[in-house]
């Protein structure tokens, strides 16, 4: 059964998550690449929501704005307390003789969770985790149960059940004292994320929103989800061939496509090799510049002046416009990030554009596109192994801009990238600053080294502009994140600001 109407209760502080909500409501916190209010949203895709917010109002307001598929309203419990807190405003939204689901935000339902059918007002109990309240026997209590827990489901056949439910308080304890009659059913493999110890149990996902990995008979097996994840799988499907086709050794043995199924690599990504003498850093990379220069040889054609302006501009911008509203600062002439008085992208385009365009190549080369420590794997003998090649460049299938590679290659050498990508960062957004601060991966050390084994190939100036724009570009790209998304603007914001100073110079 598909409830037609849903309230989700979005509200409260979630103090208990400590560091997570800092920025946003608990509604927003990510798990398993999907802001957690967005797997209900997921879920039940047809149904009509009312969002109960307070906490962080206007960023639940702004990010839904920008992000949200769903027909939804929104209700601002501001000035109000407890899980009763907006309900009333919402039960008024609802047509009358309607059923309607209510359920607090911080509850992920199982992909085989079905509703009961032909039944009145119904309580979700829960066997998976505890609660501070239990229902069993037709009975409230307020003691802590894991396996009667009231998880935070119910399911009402009117919202006239509800009448005098008061504007603040526990709801909970109001239906212990309401004599409403519940029928229980059973909440199994049902996660809640209300605390920061269950969260930081998770391990953080490798995959974009659009994609599942996982192990099938000792193979690694990556499968598209949605529309975006099947084109991105075809590119990266015709990537795979054409290097298989010119005889490139550093890839992974392919066993199929649709999905793609290929070798388990014995080894791990560069970024996980955190133990590594600095020697033997320079070795590594050595190895995979090497390794990108023998990709980059294998084809080449003219360079396309449009692609190379969509993927380094157009593309960008675009990504830029659809936060525009929902980062702090983002309309502001300057943003101070991590003390530096940075000039926002959005007032400076046409430098930007100058920058980028002065190093138009004279051709595209094969390139991987997306060559981060994240997607180069070494085998336990030190090989590389290249991985999640992007397959396209602007509107250039296969080719591009051969910068772009040592940009992104960069990204996570100086950028640190792998790191910000597994959420290894602390944001804290001020009164009239940012500061961002993200792990190491541990290889900053080595960009003289980057630069001298490329030979020349290409400026640090230029290395640099890429840098800015992949970071600004990953804005939207990490939509799943409000922090993601607001972390990587300004971080872009504090690296172009590096790039115009070195003109002044």
């Amino acid at each position: 059964m598909n409830p037609k109407y849903i309230i989700v209760q979005a509200g409260g502080k979630g103090t208990r998550l400590k560091h997570l909500t800092a920025n946003r409501p608990k509604a927003l916190v990510p798990v398993d690449n999907l802001p957690v209010l967005f797997h209900l949203f997921q879920k039940y895709p047809k149904s009509k929501y009312i969002i109960i917010g307070d906490y962080k109002f206007d960023v639940l307001k702004r990010y839904l704005a920008a992000f949200a598929k769903v027909d939804y309203q929104l209700v601002c419990a501001t000035g109000y307390s407890g899980t009763c807190a907006g309900l009333c405003q919402s039960i008024k939204m609802l047509p009358n003789g309607e059923p309607f689901l209510l359920i607090w935000s911080d509850l992920i339902l199982p992909d085989d969770f079905e509703l009961p059918e032909g039944m009145e007002n119904l309580i979700g109990v829960a066997k998976d985790f505890p609660c501070r309240w239990k229902y069993e026997n037709g009975t409230f209590a307020e003691e802590r149960s894991d396996t009667f827990g009231v998880a935070g489901l119910f399911y009402f056949r009117d919202k006239l059940v509800l009448e005098g439910v008061p504007t603040e308080g526990e709801l909970v304890r109001w239906l212990s004292d309401a004599g409403i009659v519940f029928q229980s059913f059973p909440l199994y493999r049902v996660k809640e994320y209300g605390l920061l110890s269950e969260y930081e149990k998770m391990e953080t996902s490798r995959c974009r929103p659009f994609n599942k990995t996982y192990i099938e008979d000792g193979h690694f097996v990556k499968e598209a989800i949605d529309a975006q994840g099947l084109a991105l799988a075809k590119r990266e499907e015709a990537w795979y061939k054409r290097v298989q086709d010119q005889h490139f050794a550093n890839i992974p043995d392919i066993l199929s496509y649709a999905p793609l199924k290929m070798e388990l690599i014995k080894g791990k990504a560069v970024y996980e090799y955190d133990s590594l003498a600095y020697g033997e850093k320079v070795k590594v990379l050595s190895q995979i510049i090497d390794c990108l220069k023998s990709v980059q040889a294998l084809e080449q054609v003219d360079s396309d002046r449009i692609s190379y302006n969509e993927a380094y501009i157009v593309k960008t911008f675009q990504r830029l416009e659809k936060i525009r509203d929902l980062v702090p600062f983002a309309k502001d002439k300057y943003v101070m990030v991590n003390w530096r008085r940075c000039r926002n992208v959005f007032f400076c385009r046409e430098e930007l554009e100058r920058l980028i365009t002065a190093y138009f190549p004279r051709q595209f080369k094969l390139i991987h596109g997306d060559c981060t420590f994240s997607n180069i794997m070494l085998r336990e003998d030190g090989t590389p192994v290249l991985i999640d090649p992007r397959g396209y460049f602007g509107s250039t299938e296969l080719y591009g801009d051969p910068a772009y590679d040592w940009g992104k290659l960069y990204y996570s050498i100086v950028g640190n990238y792998d790191q910000f990508n597994r959420k290894r960062f602390r944001l804290e957004i001020g009164e009239s600053a940012v500061t961002l601060k993200i792990d190491s991966n541990g290889w900053e050390a080595l960009e003289p080294e980057f630069f001298r084994l490329l030979g020349g190939e290409v400026t640090p100036k230029q290395i640099h502009i890429i840098h800015a724009i992949i970071w600004l570009s990953l804005t939207t790209y990490a939509w799943e994140d409000y922090d993601s998304v607001c972390g990587a603007f300004y971080n872009g914001l504090y690296y172009l600001e590096e790039v115009l100073n070195e003109e002044i110079l």
